[in-house]
């Protein structure tokens, strides 16, 4: 008997299906089983910051369970996920089942599939201790930082807040963005347009905007007042008429997108579907961990969720080329597309996110799968069988208008579809095409009617305000956090109160920017991008045995330690004391504290003393109904 650990259970129903024939048990550790103490730091300082890990309360079932069955079997395979965090979990699981990682198996798989299950176990291998090594300075990083300076944050402004490496960087991005919006100032430009038409069909409209006057380029904000406009738009309206003094057409192609990679899978479900960067990992990990799809076949639907990697195994470009030359004979590439990954260390041995087999189509395998579930895998597999397709191709037509014997040039550009290509799958693509048939009949030197003419006022924008799409962008291009933790990031700023959400677009609280300041004062080092994109290429040459973990986390906590003492002396309490208001367990006085639903009052003891109550800002009264005790 032999016997396979994985962390989910969803995993271990799947792969228990594909060796029901053979001698193997399958079972799940739900995840970690062991971790840093909650109640402490668990890190020695003195002695290279060695990690003190316990039992997480729930696994000791769990590992009682698993301690019984090992006594049995022959074979122990740890079969976590193909990643740092994977690498971690099944480390602690030989530790904690005193296991010896000699006689261990590991094995690794990029999908759930029977396929890729029986050739993982022909070729296991031992615990990458390098990956262990990362992920272990990783979380001693982030929990020195976390639980240095969260204090600081309690004791300055709330309770229960929290600064992060990672999160800490990311609040930043969205603090600078609002400082430039509420420092921009809109300045008013006008464009002059005009509406074109053939006399003798005045049904298709070329609309047109101005370029040149006598010969010179307008910029932007050349136009700056309405008076300015009016007096151009009544010059050319005297003309009654102008003609095509330029028509270039150029033909154009497009090639599909690279498969999905994390980032961008979230970006798109994100922009397509309106789902949550962390409601996407949630239904992508169900997809990956199996689904049942009737007739006794569970099947992991996609390959590994979380990977920063383009790369597509041949294999699987083999299938879906063959796919592509039965269902889509016109459509199939001339040439296997490979794609370069663009991510800064970027693990290659991972591949893209793509269906396990193409020839699950989403409409085939529609009904075993929830609504959410569905849009998501389409989504997947139409990005995926896009890949090998041929580029759409188009023509860019560009019209040049004269009035007034080129004292005025009009212009318009529009693109005109002759090849759909890769759209035919992934349609979205093509919704900002516009197929203007009728322009291809105009000439040089036809002569159009002036049908309208106008000024159009426009102000500046100011940058926009980052999305849950846009930010998880900006932390890829900085090499701020990893695949595994962009949902995360993003979940723990709306969490924690120091961001909202309006129309999709991120906002800073009040909380957000009071705890942005506080760390840009006395702890810049976390909040900047350079800083936290460093520590990633630390950790990442941990995982490729070139640096040593303990003393990749001096490198990065040491500038942090330093300031420590500094900050602690410096930062004072800034809960403004009530006249009048005692607290009723100790008789000391009550302070207005702030937290993430807004202020409340507390005693001034706190933590010692728990006692608070509700704050009303107009009358400073309290009522006995809503005191709450702790």
């Amino acid at each position: 008997m032999n016997l396979i650990i994985v962390e989910s259970p969803t995993k271990e129903k799947t792969i228990s299906k594909f060796l029901e024939e053979k001698d193997y048990i399958v079972e799940s550790s739900y995840g970690h089983i062991r971790d840093l103490p909650k109640n402490s730091l668990g890190i020695d300082e003195k002695n290279n910051f060695q990690p003190y890990y316990v039992i997480i309360p729930r696994a000791k079932k769990i590992i009682s369970k698993l301690k019984k069955i090992i006594e049995k079997v022959k074979n122990i395979y740890l079969a976590t996920d193909y990643d740092r965090e994977g690498e971690a979990i099944a480390w602690h699981i030989t530790k904690v089942l005193g296991l010896d990682e000699k006689n261990v198996k590991r094995i690794t798989f990029h999908e759930i599939t029977k396929p890729a299950i029986l050739e993982a176990l022909k070729n296991p291998r031992d615990i990458d201790i390098n990956l262990v090594n990362s992920q272990q300075a990783r979380r001693v990083i982030d929990r020195l930082v976390g639980y240095k300076i969260s204090p600081l944050l309690w004791k300055k402004i709330a309770n229960k807040l929290s600064a992060g490496r990672v999160q800490s960087a990311a609040l930043k991005f969205i603090y600078d963005r609002e400082s430039e919006i509420e420092k921009f100032i809109p300045q008013e430009y006008w464009s002059i347009e005009c509406d074109f038409v053939k006399q003798e069909n005045e049904s298709n409209i070329i609309r047109t905007r101005l370029r040149y006057i006598n010969n010179k380029k307008l910029d932007k904000l050349d136009i700056k007042t309405q008076q300015e406009a009016n007096n151009i738009v009544e010059e050319i309206k005297k003309n009654k008429v102008g003609k095509i003094s330029e028509i270039k057409i150029e033909e154009k192609s497009k090639p599909p997108s690279e498969p999905f990679i994390t980032s961008t899978l979230q970006q798109e479900a994100s922009k397509k579907l309106y789902f949550s960067p962390s409601k996407t990992m949630t239904i992508a990990q169900s997809l990956y961990e199996g689904v049942d799809l009737g007739n006794t076949e569970r099947v992991g639907l996609i390959t590994y969720m979380r990977t920063d990697s383009t790369y597509v195994s041949l294999y699987a470009i083999d299938e879906l080329r063959k796919f592509l030359a039965e269902k889509y004979p016109l459509y199939l590439n001339e040439q296997i597309r490979k794609f370069k990954t663009k991510v800064k260390n970027a693990q290659e041995a991972h591949e893209a996110i793509r269906p396990t087999s193409v020839y699950r189509t989403p409409e085939e395998i529609k009904k075993y799968l929830s609504e959410e579930q569905y849009k998501l895998y389409k989504l997947i597999w139409q990005r995926f069988v896009a890949t090998q397709m041929k580029d759409m191709k188009y023509q860019n037509i560009n019209i040049e208008i004269e009035v007034e014997e080129k004292k005025y040039i009009f212009s318009t550009e529009t693109k005109n579809i002759i090849f759909d290509g890769y759209t035919v799958i992934y349609p979205e693509e093509q919704q900002n095409e516009e197929n203007n048939n009728f322009i291809i009949d105009l000439k040089i030197n036809d002569t159009l009617k002036i049908q309208n003419c106008y000024g159009k006022q426009h102000f500046t924008e100011p940058p926009q305000r980052y999305s849950e799409a846009s930010l998880i962008k900006e932390l890829e291009k900085n090499g701020i956090g990893r695949p595994s933790t962009y949902a995360t990031i993003v979940d723990t700023l709306k969490y924690r109160g120091y961001v909202t959400l309006k129309n999709r677009k991120f906002y800073i609280t009040p909380l957000g920017r009071q705890v942005t300041e506080l760390l840009i004062k006395f702890f810049p080092e976390i909040i900047d991008k350079t800083y936290t994109a460093k520590i990633e290429k630390l950790l990442d040459k941990i995982s490729q045995g070139k640096e040593n973990w303990t003393k990749v986390v001096f490198i990065c906590y040491e500038p942090i330690s330093k300031k420590l003492a500094i900050a602690s002396k410096e930062i004072q309490s800034k809960n403004e004391i009530v006249e009048g208001k005692k607290c009723k367990f100790c008789g000391s006085n009550m302070v207005i504290r702030n937290s993430k639903y807004g202020k409340f009052l507390s005693c001034e003891k706190f933590p010692k003393c728990k006692y608070k109550i509700n704050y009303e800002k107009d009358k400073l009264e309290t009522k006995n109904t809503t005191e709450k005790y702790s």
